[in-house]
């Protein structure tokens, strides 16, 4: 039976909808950076996607090929998730009003078989299947910058979250309710000036995607850039919006 980390990690993946406190254990991630409207079309967020499953999906359905990773076992591609920050004007303090001034770090974990050995022939093995996305791949080895995947390693560490049921837009209600909760248990917020959650909260400055992926690389470390957190449970393309269901975690520090 392959092993789903939603059900097996449901304290990670399947919260209720009221806040709880949770411990994020080091975790390996494929990760993408980037800036822009994640709706638009052909845009860096959906290329963006297209590596992260692109490369997922290589190392999951490498137990067809000829070769596998030492210790590979079978099982579901966990879902997407997304660090998102705010540059200038991207909202008014309540709501989104400029999708394009968004910047994010799109993520899909992956078991723990998967090594800098594995990623790096992942990459080359995608870069075969799919010549289009050959350059992103190939850059992966050059250093950080968006538009490139790399293997990261990091422990996001004391949060809290809970589950946002409804429209994307319809986030601040369920931030809302986290703020309330850190306010009650007296745990600050621990989300990086310059990195303000993208609903609920007033971008003060910025930083650009690579300078989070040196950080989030932190050999599961908890890195000193923690950010606004969103896991995607339901495919948008297929889930009418009153049915989507989504992890809001936000990290804090202990009182």
């Amino acid at each position: 039976m392959p092993l789903d980390f939603k059900k097996e990690y449901k304290d990670l993946y399947m919260p209720k909808a009221k806040p709880v406190f949770i411990e994020v254990p080091p975790m390996t991630f494929f990760a993408v950076a980037g800036t822009g409207d994640p709706n638009e079309p052909d845009g860096a967020y959906a290329r963006a996607l297209e590596l992260l499953y692109g490369l997922s999906y290589t190392v999951k359905m490498s137990k067809m090929g000829a070769w596998q990773p030492e210790g590979y076992f079978d099982y579901v591609v966990p879902p997407l998730e997304g660090l998102w920050w705010a540059g200038a004007g991207a909202f008014d303090g309540a709501s989104i009003v400029d999708k394009g001034a968004l910047s994010w770090v799109s993520l899909i974990c992956q078991p723990d078989f998967v090594t800098p050995e594995v990623f790096a022939w992942a990459c080359a093995e995608l870069a075969k299947k799919k010549p289009a996305l050959a350059e992103a791949c190939e850059r992966a080895s050059e250093g950080y910058a968006e538009g490139v995947p790399y293997l990261v390693h990091f422990a996001e560490g004391p949060c809290v979250q809970v589950m946002h049921r409804g429209s994307y837009d319809d986030e601040p209600a369920s931030v809302e309710k986290l703020s309330a909760y850190m306010h009650s248990e007296g745990l600050p917020c621990d989300i990086a000036e310059g990195g303000e959650s993208p609903v609920g909260h007033r971008a003060q400055g910025g930083f650009d995607g690579s300078a989070v992926l040196a950080a989030l690389d932190s050999n599961g470390a908890v890195p000193n850039v923690r950010l606004h957190h969103e896991i995607y449970l339901a495919d948008p393309r297929r889930t009418k919006p009153e049915n989507l269901k989504t992890v809001i975690r936000h990290p804090v520090r202990r009182a």
